[in-house]
């Protein structure tokens, strides 16, 4: 039997504000990659706000992925052929063939996650395709991360740097699709910005960000550390920790090499959570510009805007943070639980934290040594994701959801649904080649089951309707009352107030560093 011939590949030129640029039709999907947005953030541009990029006339290819932001050594897979550089402020279009001709399509702009210090838009497990297939427009961004992003040194010298650049590099991105989003099919009056982890942190932090008022029109997010924005004098201290590995000032920093700065930012990546547990040495800094106040407070005094969310966390999310051992990004161990709670005490003694025996009480069902991965679970991501859905849910639709949906394999590891294993359902991109474990002991059929329900409820979101699976399987907004949450998992079933218990331990105040 001979088997029909596959289309061959077109290249579609489309116009920017900045240029044409040259991407790849292979007759389902469409992309563009490499597409920059912004100019290179280097020499005197080094910390400072992104700028449009210069003009161009000729047609720049976008067939391939730009350099990933400088990083350290990266323990997730980067893709073959990946090459990291200062100069990095590139994203990624995938969009149905066709799109360009019909009616505009829903947006989705994808913020990734890495601790603030790795990570990029064209990571394998970010590939487009999938989502795209499903009628929307796929857009991921590269932001400045480690010291080129969140180093504080405007903490030392506001006239000469700027604050939090990550996070404004994820702005301009915003305002890129807003103004350039229709010549690729996209519609941009229907965005939705959505991310994991520290991706998902600078989400939350853009939702109640005035400079991001109108960029997006719904968000998700997935497993945000949403309590983990400073006040600007811890910004302050961990400037001066890297400029202490550097032994330059600030003003000098901007001389120096990409590679040493990248060493410092790992250093300091490193040495702050080991000195300070619960801390992380990047992350959004309340600014009193861009960020104006702790994300988490700001959502509960009605402070977000008021777009239709989702966001969740996974049940095992620590769990990650333990197999990973180093840096000790989350307080695991009952010494370091007990140093993080001591320190936010003498630092906020007006907060009336949890006694040991309310947390004893939560978790008296699980076994001492894992009380632990408990503990770091939710002060670190569940309890501040609830915290933010209370507030959130006062001014726009918000639904809840917890994944607990594993493998054999993972379960076997000890991992379960720990912190990022939702991503390749989220994705549709459940096999990354033959180094992935996850189903080596079974367990893809209804995987992929779990990613159909999975992308059709964030892709209906995203499309300006409730947020339903392929089914038509509900999912009941989250209230101050029926506090619904959607349990993903083999089946998915909507539950009231499964977090019941752990809210009752933790309280209503908002419990993190400042």
């Amino acid at each position: 039997m001979v088997q029909a011939a596959s289309p061959a590949l077109t290249h579609p030129v489309v116009e920017t504000d900045a240029g044409p640029v040259r991407g790849t039709d292979d007759g389902t999907v469409s992309s563009w990659k490499g597409v920059r947005f912004a100019a290179p953030p280097t020499g005197d541009l080094r910390w400072r706000a992104p700028v449009p990029p210069q003009r161009w006339t000729e047609v720049a290819d976008a067939t391939r992925f730009g350099p990933v932001c400088a990083q350290p050594h990266s323990p997730i897979p980067m893709g073959p052929g990946a090459r990291t550089s200062e100069d990095c402020l590139f994203l990624n279009v995938w969009a149905p063939s066709g799109a360009r001709e019909g009616t505009p399509l829903p947006v989705m702009v994808w913020v990734h996650g890495g601790a603030f210090i790795f990570g990029a838009g064209s990571q394998p497990l970010y590939d487009g395709a999938a989502l795209a297939a499903d009628d929307v427009v796929v857009v991921t961004v590269n932001y400045r991360l480690g010291a080129l992003g969140f180093l504080e040194l405007a903490t030392l010298d506001e006239r000469s740097f700027d604050t939090n650049l990550g996070i404004r590099d994820v702005v301009r991105a915003l305002e890129w699709v807003r103004d350039n989003i229709a010549a690729f099919g996209g519609d941009p009056e229907r965005v939705t910005l959505f991310g994991e982890s520290a991706g998902a942190s600078i989400t939350t932090t853009l939702l109640t960000a005035p400079a991001a008022a109108g960029l997006f029109h719904r968000a998700i997010v997935q497993s945000s550390p949403a309590t983990s924005a400073y006040d600007a004098e811890r910004g302050r201290r961990v400037a001066e920790v890297v400029l202490d590995k550097l032994g330059v000032d600030a003003a000098q920093a901007r001389s120096v090499p990409v590679d040493v700065l990248v060493e410092a930012g790992a250093h300091a990546f490193e040495h702050i959570p080991t000195a300070t547990p619960g801390i992380l040495a990047f992350a959004p800094i309340v600014d009193g510009d861009l960020v104006p106040d702790h994300p988490v407070p700001a959502a509960r005094g009605g402070g977000s805007h008021p777009v239709p969310l989702i966001l969740g966390t996974n049940r095992d999310e620590a769990a990650l943070f333990r197999w990973l051992k180093s840096p000790p990004m989350l307080p695991i161990a009952p010494k370091t639980i007990r140093s993080m709670f001591e320190r936010i005490a003498v630092e906020q003694p007006e907060l009336a934290l949890p006694t040991e025996a309310d947390i004893l009480a939560a978790y008296h069902g699980v076994r001492p040594r894992a009380r632990g991965l408990h503990v770091a679970r939710d002060v670190g991501f569940r309890m501040p994701t609830v915290w933010f859905a209370e507030g959130h849910s006062r001014v726009a639709p918000t639904y809840l959801y917890r994944f607990d949906w594993t493998t054999p394999m993972l379960r076997l590891l000890r991992l379960g649904a720990a912190h990022a294993t939702e991503l390749p359902y989220v994705w549709g991109n459940l096999s990354l080649g033959p180094r992935d474990v996850t189903f080596k002991l079974g367990g893809l059929k209804p995987g992929e089951e779990v990613s159909r329900r999975m992308r059709a409820r964030w892709t209906n979101f995203a499309k300006g309707l409730e947020p339903t699976g392929p089914g038509g399987q509900p999912w009941r907004p989250y209230t101050d009352t029926g506090r619904a949450t959607l349990r993903i998992g083999r089946d998915d079933a909507v539950v009231d107030d499964l977090d019941a218990e752990i809210r009752a331990a933790w309280g209503s105040e908002v419990i993190g560093f400042r």
